[in-house]
């Protein structure tokens, strides 16, 4: 049979066998996507502290939360203004210096942000950031070049192990460098360190990043086919056919395509129900019995999740291949998502808990070892979404268009989510809205709303390739 792509055929198909990894070019593309959480989480444990000594709040520090939000707010919005754009770009001249060029910026833009004195300089460098940073979706094509149908479930689990790990040690060295005038006078004398108390872990994270860079340079090899000479690894999905009569399909047949847009609605979706969680979890947390939440310290919370990072790393590292493989990637997806419905619902369950025994008993600890159970299992989706992206591309030369699309609406959902979620949990709780409970309420339809997603999800079919290679399927019930 004749060989066919056109918009509306999935990217990868299957295999009898199994594709051996290339685990030197996987290291290389996993080292960049770790500095991505790197440099971003960084900040989280002396911004609120940075902006109240910079006196922006005019001494009223109920203001910090706000500016300290608009600061990531402001990233991830012009990273969704732009993400697209280096996704595209990479479709004509290759991954590699998109990612690059990305690497270079993040490490830039952290030295100015340690450098900055004033609100406008910290929004200036973060912003630039985010204009310069539109690597993730890029990577992802990559991985999506480099593997192929039979190999792609063993690598999905570890991308979400790798953002567990960065965010995870991001925070350690954030917190423990500040001011190091004042911990290490001895080594860190003169005026400059007294002028720039924060420069110290933005020094590591721009120096590490600057570090990858450097290695990226020298080792990664470029993925894009057409940028590769004609010569294709074996066994890769498009080995048949001619780079050079591929063409990067035109944005508005991908916004035009349901085979593209289903996928990308449903990580667009995920997106904005993960991040509401999690701005509502220290929200909730931290907040005092009397008004519905925990009354947790810093430190617990603190734990709790450092706890939740290190075990949800392994599962996703260990497991989630294995699941992907046992059941299929559209019914593990459905399974998954259904994991936000038990952690929405334990909310309000401890909310109860905790007003009615007036204290942590037992069963607020069970109910937390619970949601973390949960947590880990919708965490999944996230790898198992990525699958559907990867084949959801038209063509080699549309992968990064496709991937640039999924990650832009991502990061719109990352700009919004937590202040609507944060402000929905406010309302709630001072005009008594369905007894404190609308945001739960809202979660809940929005994961609704993700589930009905899912069922549109193509059945994902392997085929027998131990012969001539022809048409896949893929099964959009």
């Amino acid at each position: 049979m004749t060989d066919h792509h056109d918009e509306e055929t999935p990217l990868l198909l299957g295999k009898s066998q199994t594709t051996p990894l290339p685990r030197r070019q996987l290291s290389l593309v996993f080292l960049a996507l770790f500095a991505e959480p790197i440099a971003s989480a960084y900040i989280f444990p002396f911004i609120n502290q940075l902006i109240g000594e910079l006196g922006i709040t005019g001494g009223d520090d109920r203001k910090i939360g706000y500016y300290a939000g608009l600061i990531e707010s402001l990233f991830f919005a012009t990273q969704a203004l732009t993400t697209w754009k280096w996704s595209r770009l990479s479709d004509f001249i290759g991954r590699r210096p998109v990612v690059l060029v990305g690497l270079l910026g993040l490490s830039m833009s952290n030295l100015a942000f340690g450098l900055s004195r004033t609100f406008p300089m910290l929004i200036i460098s973060r912003c630039i950031a985010g204009l310069l940073n539109g690597n993730i979706g890029v990577m992802k094509s990559m991985v999506g070049e480099i593997t192929d149908d039979t190999n792609i479930a063993q690598v999905v689990g570890i991308i979400p192990a790798i953002f567990m790990a960065g965010f995870s040690i991001a925070p350690l060295f954030g917190g423990a460098l500040v001011k190091p005038q004042e911990k290490w006078p001895h080594i860190f004398r003169g005026e400059f360190w007294a002028t720039y108390p924060y420069f110290l872990p933005s020094l590591i994270s721009g120096s590490l990043t600057l570090f990858i860079f450097l290695v990226c340079a020298t080792f990664m090899k470029e993925s894009l086919p057409s940028k590769r000479g004609g010569v294709f690894r074996p066994g890769t999905p498009t080995a048949d056919n001619s780079p050079e009569n591929e063409k990067p399909i035109p944005m508005s047949t991908l916004l035009r395509t349901p085979s593209v847009m289903i996928p990308i609605a449903n990580y667009g979706t995920l997106a904005l129900v993960e991040i509401g969680f999690y701005a509502l979890l220290p929200l909730f947390y931290s907040s005092p019995v009397e008004i519905g939440g925990l009354g947790f310290s810093p430190s617990i919370i603190g734990a709790f999740l450092a706890i939740y990072g290190i075990v949800n790393g392994a599962v996703q590292a260990l497991l989630t291949s294995k699941i992907i493989e046992r059941f299929g990637a559209k019914k593990a997806f459905s399974w998954t998502v259904l994991s936000f419905y038990p952690l929405i619902l334990i909310f309000p369950i401890m909310s109860t808990v905790a007003t009615v025994q007036d204290k942590h008993g037992y069963i607020i600890w069970i109910l937390l070892v619970l949601q973390l159970l949960f947590m880990i299992v919708a965490d999944m989706s996230y790898s198992i979404i990525f699958i559907f992206i990867t084949r959801a591309a038209p063509n080699k030369q549309s992968l990064g268009s496709t991937n640039g699309l999924s990650q832009s609406l991502t990061s719109i959902a990352r700009a919004i989510g937590p202040a609507l979620t944060t402000a929905s949990f406010a309302a709630s709780k001072e005009y008594n809205v369905l007894g404190g409970n609308l945001i739960y309420v809202i979660l809940a339809l929005l994961t609704t709303f993700l589930i009905i997603l899912s069922r549109r999800l193509p059945e994902l079919k392997e085929v027998d390739r131990s012969g001539p290679r022809s048409t896949g399927s893929c099964d959009t019930r």
